[in-house]
Parts: C-alpha cells; sequence; structure tokens
C-alpha cells in the first residue's frame, strides 16, 4: 500500500472533567476506535479492565458511564497525536513525519490540577518527548510516568504485571470518589 493511499487518522476530543489530577495520553485511536468512537474499544485492550479495578467501576459498563467514573475521580483521557498517517492500528505503522501533536499548551493552561500525567506505552512517550516537550514549555509541576501499554500488540507482559504498574494512578485519584462503586445505570452504589 503506498503512502498516498493510506488515509490520514485523525484523534479524539479528550475525555476531561472538572478536579483532573491526572491525564493518561495514548497514541493515536486503533482503527477500532475510531470506528466506534470510543477510546481503546479495542476489546482485547486491558485499558478499561485496568482502570475499572483501580478506580472502582464495572468494566462492562457503558463507554459514557465508563468515562465519567473516570472523570468524576479526576482522570482525563487524550492523545498525544491529533492526526497522523498511519496504515493499520499498531503504533509503529504511525508515519511521524505526518503527525500533528494536540494542544498541549492550552490543554494545560485551563487544568492548572493536573499532577500526573501518564503514558499508556513508550510510543506515546515518545511522541509526547518529540513532539510537545521540547517545542512548547507546557509541562510544569506535573510528573511524566511512562507505563505499560494495555494494548493487545504488548502480550509479553500479563494484565496482573501491567495492573500492578498501573496501580500508581490510584494514589492520585480524588480521594472523596476513590473505591466508589458504580452499578448498572451508571450511579454510585
Amino acid at each position: 500500500m503506498e503512502k498516498s493511499d493510506v488515509a490520514v487518522s485523525r484523534g479524539f476530543a479528550p475525555v476531561l472533567g472538572d478536579g483532573l489530577q491526572v491525564l493518561i495520553l495514548g497514541s493515536l485511536p486503533s482503527r477500532k476506535s475510531l470506528q466506534v468512537q470510543q477510546y481503546f474499544a479495542n476489546p482485547q485492550n486491558a485499558f478499561w479492565r485496568i482502570m475499572a479495578k483501580i478506580a472502582g467501576f464495572d468494566p462492562g459498563l457503558s463507554y459514557e458511564v465508563r468515562c465519567r467514573a473516570l472523570t468524576d475521580q479526576g482522570v482525563g483521557l487524550w492523545d498525544v497525536l491529533a492526526s497522523s498517517v498511519r496504515a493499520g492500528s499498531l503504533d509503529s505503522a504511525i508515519d511521524v513525519a505526518t503527525a500533528k501533536a494536540n494542544d498541549f499548551a492550552a490543554l494545560l493552561a485551563q487544568h492548572k490540577d493536573i499532577k500526573l500525567i501518564c503514558f499508556n506505552g513508550q510510543k506515546s512517550r515518545n511522541l509526547f518527548d518529540r513532539m510537545v516537550v521540547n517545542t512548547t514549555p507546557v509541562v510544569r509541576n506535573c510528573e511524566l510516568l511512562t507505563l505499560p501499554s494495555t494494548s493487545p500488540a504488548h502480550a509479553a507482559m500479563k494484565f496482573d504485571e501491567k495492573l500492578r504498574r498501573w496501580s500508581v494512578i490510584g494514589s492520585y485519584l480524588e480521594s472523596s470518589q476513590h473505591g466508589t462503586q458504580y452499578n448498572q445505570t451508571g450511579e454510585f452504589r
């Protein structure tokens, strides 16, 4: 397939709420995610199962309720890239020459309470370092943490180890909401 035959993939708007403490960054949505317009939509991706354990909600809830469960606890989602040419869903297929970063200067100016920026895998961290940190003075007093990719492409690491490493996020969650359980309708139990 020629590069000219591959369409530009465009990311989503961020999932944000008030009191944002933690921002989790992927690289760019996969084909499945783009198809259904949801972050981490591949059922083999461990992201929602991991966050459900950390934040105390059922991973089988609707996408909207899962997102609200995160934002209610001060967690936001976004991608490093706003757009890029990518043949397929693998991060290794991202054409960095065509990549455009999201506007982190604006986001961090609006959400000054972010304490932790997590990267879902090494590729998102590399893209952030290359396209954001070195070109925009946006990273203030935020801790930057690269976590193991939740993608099924990173099958070498077992779920329990990924969960153990991702669990550091729990200490940043809104203490008033941490551990709150959501029922199937999205209400607190």
